[in-house]
């Protein structure tokens, strides 16, 4: 036996258990797997580095990939509303809501409200336009009689089945020319700046104190 290889496995063995972020990889043989892939091809990434329009005048990756995002979410809202064409829904979000509300079932406004990462006045908004439309009834909770339970209706579901396959087209058109696998890498990726994002995101901080909370919270994961 090479116990030198052995020697080297319990050395990221300790490693992994001791200076990873709790949430960051599962505590179990698979995270550890995708730990020490994540770290091998962290390595073989300047080899690999893109290009990018700046990059020889010093733009940084992070202002790239902010660009990115922003213009992405752009051009879904472009194909969204290319898919409500002509069709009763007013705004992107009032299909985004019918479509939670059937995939996960009622729940209260504010539950709905911060599944779509909205502002309160905005999910009201919405949910009173969805009402008007008779897409989605409201009913008293039976935990909290000071929350309002929201469901969607038969209305709401035919509403939105005769505009599915516009709303899928766009969906599919959005994921453009990428693989399965990269499918699969991007979700990942954006799933773990989802899991950054959201807890600062839940703290409905204000403006002023937000830029410094977000990068001690950055600074304070990179240590972990």
């Amino acid at each position: 036996m090479n116990y030198e290889i052995v020697k080297e496995v319990i050395r990221l063995v300790e490693q992994f258990d001791t200076g990873i972020s709790t949430g960051s990889y599962p505590k179990d043989v698979n995270g550890f797997k995708r730990w020490i892939y994540d770290n091998e091809k962290q390595k073989a990434l300047p080899a690999d580095e893109p290009l990018w329009e700046g990059k020889a005048h010093g733009r940084s990756p992070e202002s790239v990939i902010s660009t990115l995002l922003v213009h992405m979410n752009r051009y879904a809202k472009t194909y969204s509303r290319a898919a409500i064409h002509n069709s009763d829904f007013t705004t992107q979000e009032d299909f985004i809501y019918l479509i939670n509300l059937r995939a996960f079932g009622a729940m209260t406004k504010m539950d709905l409200i911060k599944k779509n990462i909205q502002d309160k006045p905005t999910g009201m908004q919405i949910i009173g336009r969805l009402i008007k439309k008779g897409w989605v009834a409201q009913t008293n909770s039976e935990t909290d009689k000071r929350s309002k339970v929201i469901s969607i209706t038969q209305a709401g579901l035919e509403s939105l089945d005769r505009q599915m396959d516009k709303i899928r087209q766009a969906t599919t058109i959005v994921t453009g020319n990428l693989l399965y696998a990269e499918k699969m890498e991007l979700i990942r990726l954006l799933g773990k700046l989802n899991d950054f994002h959201h807890p600062i995101f839940s703290q409905h901080m204000e403006s002023s104190d937000l830029l410094n909370k977000a990068t001690y919270s950055l600074s304070k994961n990179q240590q972990t």
